[in-house]
């Protein structure tokens, strides 16, 4: 069968003094299918078998050391932090020189390190794929992972090459060179609005809101807010890439305070902020906090109410005091944006469980929250607090119109950013 046109180069990145076999097995996988490939070495202590395109010294030059000043700091977490700095410096040097469509790199918990930081370094679309003896790991916070990173578990892969990690080898050299022939990258015809949210059985303002925003003229990204979607979320929105975000679902915020796993990082509710993007925000969820639906609740929250989703995703409300933290939380990010923020308070609740009748109803618990965020919220930060539900028509008019003066106003463009 005749070799497919070579159009498409890989950047494959490794510690190439103790993974030269296997590097060399996943670089001849790509080959074979027809893709390019360009070698960087990531290592510190010893060298390759064979010279790479990018070596270790060029890696570390690029993060403004070298690998003596590498060895020399007799850590090999300071040094694998320098060759981290100097490959994802040249990722993104490379994709802007054209030189690179994909990335693919492979370690363990070190070489993972590495990779997560060059995987970040690449812009939306561009592939990214990880083989990994930690992938899926609960030791891969969300907000080390890029928004579209590709991951695969190096089963068996831990020192040479065997049947069982050439599965996940080959495995990762079809995928990585197959979407970057694939990809449709982004196109930025029109500007885009962020928005959050859940599921439409929990949240149901999304199916008003995004017809309405299509007619203006704008599409709409709406990311599921149960911890990796609010952090792509959040990465997009820190690098500028919503005209305006509509975050109504920021329960990811609530559920790291509380010391839930299914959480977006420290910053949440702050990357619209990072790149001044104007932001209307309101309390989806927040009166919950999410845990793994396979995992017994902490005892803090065992006596609460709650609602099982699924069996991967559980929630319990939050008492009064704990709302109100939550509320004052809220209040201190927005007042950290120079752009303009508005948050939007329902008074009569903020998701489909706490309803009367249903499992999460507890209406002096979020009269606590209501009160709190009235007080917390400061101008400039504007504040429309309305007698209805979130999932009520008169929520949906309400953010329609902030966005509309907005737009009237050009705090809001239409151009694609």
């Amino acid at each position: 069968m005749a070799l497919m046109t070579q159009d498409k180069t890989i950047l494959v990145i490794g510690t190439y003094d103790t993974k030269s076999d296997e590097l060399d097995y996943l670089t001849k996988a790509i080959q074979g299918q027809g893709g390019k490939v360009l070698t960087m070495d990531v290592s510190v202590l010893g060298d390759p078998a064979m010279p790479t395109d990018i070596s270790k010294h060029q890696v570390a030059e690029a993060a403004n050391s070298s690998i003596d000043e590498a060895i020399d700091s007799g850590d090999e977490n300071t040094a694998m932090q320098i060759m981290a700095r100097g490959s994802s410096a040249l990722c993104q040097m490379l994709h802007k020189a054209g030189r690179i469509d994909g990335m693919i790199a492979m370690g363990g918990s070190m070489g993972t390190d590495l990779a997560l930081d060059c995987a970040r370094a690449l812009p939306l679309g561009v592939p990214k794929y990880i083989i990994s003896t930690i992938a899926f790991s609960t030791l891969i916070p969300a907000e080390r992972l890029a928004t579209d990173t590709q991951m695969i578990l190096w089963a068996g892969g831990l020192y040479g090459l065997n049947s069982v990690c050439k599965a996940s080898l080959s495995q990762a050299a079809g995928a990585v060179l197959g979407a970057a022939r694939a990809v449709e990258m982004p196109t930025q015809k029109k500007p885009m609005v962020g928005m959050t949210s859940l599921g439409s059985s929990c949240l149901k303002y999304m199916k008003v809101l995004k017809p309405a925003l299509e007619e203006r003229g704008f599409e709409v990204a709406i990311f599921h807010a149960t911890g990796m979607g609010g952090m792509a979320f959040e990465n997009l929105a820190r690098e500028g890439a919503f005209a305006c975000v509509m975050d109504f679902a920021p329960q990811e915020m609530g559920n790291h305070m509380m010391g839930s796993s299914v959480n977006s990082g420290p910053n949440r509710l702050r990357g619209a902020a990072a790149s001044k993007t104007p932001a209307i925000i309101a309390p989806g969820c927040v009166d919950l906090v999410d845990f793994p639906g396979w995992q017994p609740f902490p005892d803090q929250f065992s006596d609460r109410s709650f609602h099982a989703h699924n069996r991967l995703l559980a929630s319990a409300t939050l008492n009064a005091e704990e709302r109100r933290q939550v509320a004052r939380e809220i209040g201190a990010r927005a007042s950290e944006s120079k752009a303009p923020v508005h948050i939007i308070s329902p008074k009569q609740g903020v998701e489909e469980w706490d309803k009367p009748g249903e499992p999460a109803h507890e209406p002096q618990s979020h009269a606590a929250f209501v009160e709190e965020l009235a007080k917390s919220v400061q101008p400039p930060v504007g504040f429309t607090e309305l007698d209805c539900h979130i999932n009520d028509a008169q929520f949906c008019e309400t953010a329609l119109a902030i966005f509309d003066e907005w737009l009237a106003q050009g705090i809001v463009v239409r151009k694609a950013n």
